[in-house]
């Protein structure tokens, strides 16, 4: 009767703990499903759309300088370079959007704070 009470006892505790694992794995398997359909959403936004980091910078410098005149030539060629990283960045999270990390450039989106000069980051894990 003692084993018997003891097998009961053990099994309890096994099948207790193995629903909290499925509850892990779901809580898992939905973040990675989030970060990766952010990630190669972000990428075709980006590859569609980093052409808008020109007029973007040009405005941006041009506020910097308090002139259109003085701004132009460094917004031109900060927006030139930033067009070319934010749709490189975005072909790289296309093809590596099976993995779970954010998105390369920041802001995630051109349009999403206009008056910050975009950044990137490689494979960052979490921001």
């Amino acid at each position: 009767m003692r084993s018997i009470s003891r097998f009961a006892l053990i099994f309890s505790m096994l099948f207790l703990l193995s629903s909290q694992a499925r509850a892990d794995e779901e809580i898992t398997a939905d973040i990675y499903f989030n970060r990766a359909g952010m990630k190669i959403l972000s990428g075709v936004a980006n590859v569609a759309t980093g052409w808008v980091e020109l007029p973007k910078n040009i405005i941006l410098w041009s506020q910097k300088e308090n002139s259109t005149l003085a701004g132009f030539p460094d917004g031109l060629l900060w927006g030139i370079v930033h067009t070319a990283g934010r749709t490189v960045s975005g072909a790289v999270d296309i093809a590596t959007f099976w993995l779970p990390t954010f998105p390369t450039p920041s802001p995630t989106f051109v349009w999403e704070d206009f008056s910050k000069e975009s950044d990137y980051y490689a494979f960052e894990m979490g921001r």
